[in-house]
């Protein structure tokens, strides 16, 4: 399974992509896009789009890990936010990719086992659980590998663990003919 982990940003959109499989999960790749903040908001959610899309042509993940709103002071900051997610959800929904939404009090819990760490903690858990050399930079890229994890942990697992269709067949027809036996 593939999983995109996308952190959401007006400026800074954090992208991150991690593998798995029933022994565990690696980091494929990671990265941000970079909207120029003298842009008009409009170009810049246009840069963010044309990012995302191209990420998701280019990996073909199974799913796309998007980090919630949260509830910010501004206002206005908040809202620009949401646009942002926006866009992302819906390169998402265009590109038929599953997307699953994570709190960020719960890829934190996820990732480092406490929902308030701080940027630092997360990135050195990432480092650690994707067994990386040097903790992800920027913090935008490791709170999307965090968000991918988190995807892991929550959802990903128990799709990994289930037989394949192949397997699924093959059982149907031993039950079919009790006197034959597949090897496991």
């Amino acid at each position: 399974m593939l999983v995109l982990g996308i952190d959401p940003g007006s400026e800074t959109t954090g992208w991150g992509v991690v593998e798995g499989e029933a022994r565990g999960y690696r980091a494929v790749e990671f990265g941000t896009v970079k909207a120029n903040p003298r842009e008009r908001f409009a170009a810049r959610l246009l840069k963010i789009s044309d990012g995302v899309e191209e990420l998701l042509a280019r990996f073909r993940p199974d799913v796309c890990a998007v980090e919630e709103m949260f509830f910010a002071a501004n206002v206005k900051t908040a809202l620009k936010l949401g646009q942002v997610r926006g866009v992302i959800l819906v390169a998402a929904e265009r590109a038929r990719i599953e997307i699953a939404e994570y709190a960020p009090r719960l890829v934190k819990q996820t990732v480092v086992g406490y929902g308030a760490a701080e940027k630092h903690q997360v990135q050195e858990m990432v480092r650690v659980l994707l067994s990386l050399k040097e903790i992800p930079q920027p913090h935008d890229a490791s709170d999307a590998l965090a968000l991918a994890i988190c995807h892991f942990h929550h959802a990903g697992l128990a799709a990994l663990t289930k037989p394949s269709a192949a397997r699924t067949k093959l059982d149907a027809l031993l039950a079919a003919n009790p006197r034959r036996r597949a090897p496991r």
